[in-house]
């Protein structure tokens, strides 16, 4: 299998130097690497280059998550393709053997990898990397909507790889929208009769500690994308995995006696909720 690299980049040059190190260092080696950068003001490119690159430039107004990837794709010469983000970092040297070793069975279309909270990580945040991305690998066809729910179609492009021959197939990322491009594209993998593999021995170090203001915005954004595609609506109900989050957060906190982030979880649960919301009616 032939494997193209594709991570788009903004400004990235605190990451860049140890991340394509890390990526370089990979005991399977890559077929290319692609870089797609919005118009970065500082080193970003001219580091990608010093590192074997292919480095695409857009006009920074142009970015959209799906289609950004997608321009990335159609230039990738690589049978798997591999999506990562700029501050996601491999934890060991073999992430991209066990990413892309399941792709090897048929029905198996795309795989992705767990997610490593930061030290700096909030409680909430390294319970939320521990509740999205367990120890117990899994895959996931239309079969295992009843047990999984809308976790079913859950997917991240911070660390993923796809066939590329399938992504072509079903339509690549859609590119209306400001969020969830990858659960989506994997919703549309899914109902066509493949298979989403999640690979938790595949880690990389991503998370993020979002604002109150910051999760009302990407949970609008997401409410917005499921208004412009409300077909994944008809095989689950996102509402139902956000009252179980809620309850493992709380017992979370309350294992560890944390018990002031108590009061944060019902006020951020109630702002996700509401960006959710609107941006499913307004979006």
């Amino acid at each position: 299998m032939r494997l193209s690299i594709i991570i788009p980049t903004l400004n990235a040059s605190i990451y860049m130097e140890k991340l394509l190190s890390m990526l370089q260092s990979q005991d399977t080696k890559y077929f290319e690497l692609i870089i797609i950068d919005s118009s970065s003001e500082d080193n970003t490119v001219n580091i990608a280059r010093r590192f074997g690159a292919k480095t695409l430039v857009i006009p920074r107004h142009t970015f959209n998550h799906g289609r950004t990837r997608n321009i990335a794709a159609t230039e990738a010469k690589g049978d798997i393709l591999i999506f990562m983000t700029q501050d996601a970092l491999p934890l060991e040297y073999t992430l991209l053997r066990k990413l892309t070793t399941p792709l090897k069975i048929p029905d198996i279309a795309a795989t992705f990898g767990k997610h490593v909270p930061k030290a700096t990580a909030s409680p909430l945040e390294t319970f939320a990397r521990q509740f999205n991305y367990p120890e117990k690998e899994s895959i996931k066809g239309i079969d295992k909507i009843k047990e999984y729910g809308i976790k079913t179609f859950f997917f991240s492009n911070v660390c993923s790889a796809i066939k590329k021959d399938l992504f072509l197939k079903v339509g690549k990322f859609p590119e209306d929208i400001s969020a969830n491009e990858d659960m989506l594209m994997a919703a549309k993998l899914i109902i066509n009769g493949y298979k989403i593999a999640y690979i938790p021995e595949a880690k990389v170090i991503h998370s993020h500690n979002y604002s109150l203001f910051q999760q009302f915005r990407r949970y609008y954004n997401i409410g917005s994308s499921l208004k412009n595609n409300r077909w994944i609506l008809d095989y689950t109900r996102p509402e139902d995995e956000g009252i179980r989050l809620v309850k493992k957060q709380i017992s979370f906190v309350l294992k560890r006696h944390d018990y002031l982030w108590i009061p944060y979880i019902f006020l951020e649960s109630v702002t996700k909720y509401a960006g959710y919301k609107m941006g499913l009616i307004k979006g």
